[in-house]
């Protein structure tokens, strides 16, 4: 969903604080009979989730309690998302590790290969990957893959996370670090566990069978004491943004590279030298050369930039445009990312944002916003 999922949690919340539902609902649910659900609609609804159309999905926005609410509880307790809107899959074979390798610009290691697709994006990317799947089984090559409709996928969130998830299952999960995956059995599933997530907050990604579901999100809610809760797109967007991550449709599209976007990390190292994967070209001269513009964070004065605001220099020259930005609930400030010319890019770098014919102060900061609570090897 291209802008920010913020402002339609606000603006659903303002027309249903003035009873004006029956608007609410032609505006945003006039499409719901053509929504997909996942497994969790039901119980979204019955813990007062606000549900709207997210690609393709009828998704809870946000659930009782304020997004701003919603945000602060995430990093101070924890949060439960439902993001079983994704899609999962698997590749198998002996040569399953060279085929994905010429499609992504990692170092893949790992024997079991388990995937997360963005949702937007599920048909595209599962065509992508079919049609260079067929053309590399036609040269001998071994793989197979499998798409896990079957199963649902819950993201647990925050400091309470660990502890409240180490009631339901016998893994030791101190010895799981951020980015480790591990198949193990949680409340009585078998379960696809990473330690991963969308917030910058400590937490885990759980594949689980549908059927089984609703049963983990209410065993979660219960061990936690009320105090890890249910949330929505919403703050998941106010979460991501403060911790400096992007959004497909926002701050990614098919056209920027990781190293315009500040990805450079996830290039393997070997990569960087061997090559052999889609785009490699481009990427590899960016890397050696450096990028003709860059993602970039913000701090300003004013309103919130938006996507699509036009960034100046001091000058009142055109730089560069906000893909994405906001309140930040933490902060208690404005925040926002976006892409600007190098040499631009630099912190410190003063900037102004041209939003409805005025110009606000701006400045360039490094990110994350808020700092990372990763949990790494010390």
């Amino acid at each position: 969903m291209r802008g920010g999922l913020w402002q339609l949690g606000q603006s659903i919340t303002r027309r249903l604080s003035q009873g004006d539902k029956k608007a609410v609902a032609r505006r945003y649910f006039a499409c719901e009979a053509d929504l997909k659900k996942t497994v969790l609609y039901d119980f979204h609804v019955a813990n007062g989730g606000k549900m709207v159309p997210f690609a393709g999905w009828s998704m809870p926005i946000q659930y009782k309690d304020s997004i701003m609410d919603s945000t602060l509880n995430c990093r101070e307790n924890g949060s439960l998302f439902d993001v079983s809107h994704m899609c999962g899959l698997s590749l198998k074979g002996k040569d399953s590790i060279p085929f994905l390798e010429k499609l992504v610009i990692a170092d893949v290691k790992d024997d079991h290969i388990y995937l997360v697709v963005n949702a937007g994006c599920r048909d595209k990317d599962l065509a992508h990957i079919e049609e260079h799947m067929k053309a590399f089984k036609a040269k001998g090559g071994d793989v197979s893959w499998h798409i896990h409709d079957e199963r649902s996928l819950l993201a647990l969130q925050g400091p309470l996370g660990a502890p409240v998830l180490q009631h339901l299952t016998k893994e030791d999960l101190s010895k799981l670090y951020f980015g480790d995956f591990r198949v193990l059995d949680i409340n009585g599933s078998q379960c696809f566990l990473t330690r991963t997530g969308y917030t910058g907050e400590d937490g885990f990604e759980i594949s689980v069978p549908s059927e089984n579901a609703v049963d983990l999100a209410k065993a979660i809610l219960e061990k936690s004491e009320g105090k890890v809760r249910l949330t929505g797109l919403g703050a998941r967007d106010s979460l991501r943004l403060e911790a400096g991550l992007c959004l497909y449709g926002n701050d990614l599209e098919q056209h920027i590279t990781p190293i315009e976007a500040g990805l450079t990390w996830a290039i393997g190292k070997r990569r960087r030298t061997e090559g052999g994967f889609l785009g490699s070209e481009v990427i590899l001269k960016q890397l050696a050369e450096g990028p003709s513009i860059r993602r970039v964070g913000f701090f300003s004065s004013g309103p919130p930039p938006r996507s699509h605001i036009e960034i100046q220099n001091e000058e009142g020259k055109n730089i560069g445009e906000v893909t994405s930005g906001g309140f930040s609930p933490c902060l208690k400030k404005n925040i926002a990312m976006g892409y600007v010319k190098s040499g631009s890019h630099k912190a410190g770098t003063n900037v102004k944002f041209v939003i409805r014919g005025k110009s606000y102060d701006g400045v360039v900061t490094k990110m994350p916003f808020v700092p990372t609570k990763y949990y790494k090897p010390t």
